[in-house]
């Protein structure tokens, strides 16, 4: 029996959008999993101080022992470690529990385009050299490979599941009603009204789900709301009202979006940073730019095909070589 370590980005995330990444990395690596001893570890808080790393400490002991160590996708790589909120909270001194450590579907943050020379250091340190890592986009790809690494492009986790024969189970006209969210980081009041008012103007029910921690203080300042539901800031709830209603998904959230297509949900994402963008133009997204809002009437009220393009030979290749 094998010894695995899933280092997990939902644990003290305040993005519910991570829960929904580590749910379908759990889910594809089952097959993986399921016959070994897995353990799981924060990426948000550190997993031992440097004071705590020698061999009598049996967490430093496991991971140090492990066997494969993964990280569960989302925008882990960053271009500048050494800051106060870093995804990923290791500095040079506590690193060694992520020696050797493999990524699944992760991608790079986009705000700065010069990576520098101590998170160069620190990703040298921690990644696998041996192994191939499942990155989700070209761009971060291409940064792997210019470390040294070996780095397969299997798009992110949570579309692995979205081929083609999932896909026809996914309605391509307008539900009744509809569920949508909002993006605390990024904020755009004017579109977002839009949003709203176009969203009650078309359906019979409009839900509003709750993915980030300062998601609902955003809503709340918002014109238009008083016959919205609110949907509870997690995916049980969240789940069910996708389960139970005839119902579509419009937002600004990218995995709220894709959880709503693993539940055979139509869905149109609003485009409002990189990764929706880089991923419409990969894996075929229904998206469309929040810039470009009005389309948004059209766009409902018209037959939509869900066809994710995700490459399966891929996911398939880079999966057969922890067997």
């Amino acid at each position: 029996m094998k010894k695995n370590i899933l280092f997990d980005t939902s644990s003290g995330s305040q993005n519910m959008g991570d829960y929904i990444i580590c749910e379908s990395v759990e889910r594809e690596m089952n097959e993986i999993f399921k016959d070994n001893f897995l353990v799981k570890y924060a990426t948000h808080t550190p997993v031992t101080h440097f004071y705590q790393n020698h061999k009598r400490n049996p967490i430093y002991k496991y991971c140090i022992n492990s066997d494969y160590k993964f990280i569960a996708g989302t925008n882990i790589i960053q271009y500048r470690m050494l800051r106060p909120w870093a995804n990923l909270n290791i500095n040079i001194f506590n690193c060694n529990p992520y020696k050797d450590v493999i990524l699944i579907g992760a991608g790079i943050n986009p705000n700065r385009k010069k990576m520098d020379a101590y998170t160069k250091m620190l990703y040298k340190r921690i990644l696998n050299k041996k192994a191939i890592h499942s990155v989700r986009d070209d761009k971060t790809k291409e940064m792997l490979e210019n470390l040294g690494f070996k780095a397969m492009n299997t798009g992110c986790a949570t579309l692995w599941m979205l081929n083609e024969e999932f896909c026809k189970n996914i309605p391509q006209n307008k539900a009744e009603n509809v569920i949508f969210t909002l993006t605390d980081y990024c904020q755009n009041k004017e579109k977002d009204q839009d949003l709203i008012n176009i969203l009650i103007s078309n359906y019979n029910k409009v839900y509003f789900w709750v993915q980030g921690s300062e998601d609902l203080e955003y809503f709340q300042s918002f014109e238009n709301t008083k016959n919205i539901i609110i949907v509870g800031p997690n995916l049980k709830e969240y789940e069910k009202i996708l389960k139970n209603n005839d119902i579509d998904y419009i937002g600004t959230r990218l995995h709220a979006g894709i959880y709503a297509m693993q539940n055979k949900r139509r869905s149109i994402i609003l485009i409002v940073d990189n990764r929706a963008r880089d991923m419409k133009k990969t894996y075929n997204l229904v998206a469309v730019e929040r810039d470009d809002i009005q389309q948004l009437n059209k766009i409902i009220n018209t037959t939509i095909k869900t066809n994710i393009k995700i490459n399966e030979n891929y996911i398939k290749e880079w999966k057969e070589q922890f067997k």
